[in-house]
């Protein structure tokens, strides 16, 4: 398959108004690709398009306000871009929202809530918006996992299962689009110093410690700009990748849980651990990451 071609595209990246998403949109637009931005976050979205706008006065940028948990909500902004856009060169499904907390901390709506908009607006976007890349030549989707897509710690059990359900889902893509011509690419970030962290819902059954105790050992892995993590990406797109993990904080684990994918929890913990005093395991219980992941794009 040949380089994937940017100039004189549209591009459509989901959770666009701010980490990956926004680093994204200011990296595709110089390469001379014009813009479809979604977000639930209106000031932030319309601050993102205002700067592009500014410093690319040539490039078109529509926005689309959304929330991905609200499926009908999702169809008719799906309808309104291949409407408008009957021809995509490039979809990213890039938005995403965590959830801290064991299985038995949470209840089913929250639980749900995170396969709605994890895995389930990628299904329902990329279902809508399919007939729009399979008519443009050379086209190609990206669907944003985790590292928690890759490996699933304790503590992370919807968030992962929704990553998990990303990747599988996208492998299965790359397979059955690669006679159309269409690229597809299932990336998996480490520790990208984005909001999600912050933003990300906590279980009803959490107590507030715990998950200010786990978020304060996860944010220290928060070290890798978004704005490395979009060129990562956008260079994978080019050469078409099947794969992407971005940061040693992706890579390793992955490596870890090939070799040892019955036990590499215990040496995630201890390396989580190290230098620092747990709070779970003074309590005489196993540590879980009841923080959200380590990376992935914003909640829109």
């Amino acid at each position: 398959m040949r380089r994937f071609v940017f100039p004189a595209g549209t591009a459509v990246v989901t959770g666009a108004a701010s980490g990956i998403g926004e680093a994204l949109a200011h990296g595709l637009a110089p390469r001379g690709t014009d813009l479809v931005l979604l977000d639930r976050d209106a000031d932030r979205l319309d601050t993102v398009a205002a700067a592009i706008r500014a410093a690319h006065p040539d490039r078109q940028v529509d926005t689309h306000l959304v929330d991905l948990a609200d499926p009908a909500a999702t169809d008719r902004v799906a309808e309104e871009i291949r409407t408008r856009h009957p021809r995509i060169r490039l979809l990213v499904n890039n938005a995403g929202v965590a959830l801290g907390g064991r299985f038995d901390q949470v209840t089913l709506d929250e639980f749900n809530w995170v396969v709605d908009i994890n895995f389930r607006a990628v299904v329902r976007l990329t279902h809508a918006l399919l007939p729009a890349l399979k008519a443009e030549p050379g086209a190609h989707l990206v669907n944003v996992s985790s590292l928690f897509g890759l490996i699933a710690p304790a503590g992370q059990a919807a968030y992962s299962a929704s990553k998990f359900a990303v990747r599988g889902f996208t492998e299965a893509l790359r397979h059955e689009l690669a006679d159309d011509g269409i690229g597809v690419t299932s990336v998996h970030p480490g520790g990208i110093a984005t909001r999600i962290a912050r933003n990300a819902r906590i279980g009803s059954g959490v107590a507030p410690e715990e998950y200010e105790a786990g978020l304060r050992q996860f944010e220290k892995l928060l070290s890798i700009p978004p704005a490395k993590a979009a060129e990562v990406i956008l260079r994978g797109v080019e050469r078409r990748r099947g794969r992407v993990l971005i940061g040693w904080s992706a890579k390793l684990p992955d490596l870890l849980a090939r070799v040892a994918p019955a036990s590499y929890h215990r040496v995630l913990v201890a390396g989580l651990n190290r230098g620092a005093a747990d709070p779970a395991r003074q309590a005489g219980r196993t540590p879980t990451a009841t923080t959200p992941e380590l990376s992935t794009g914003e909640r829109v």
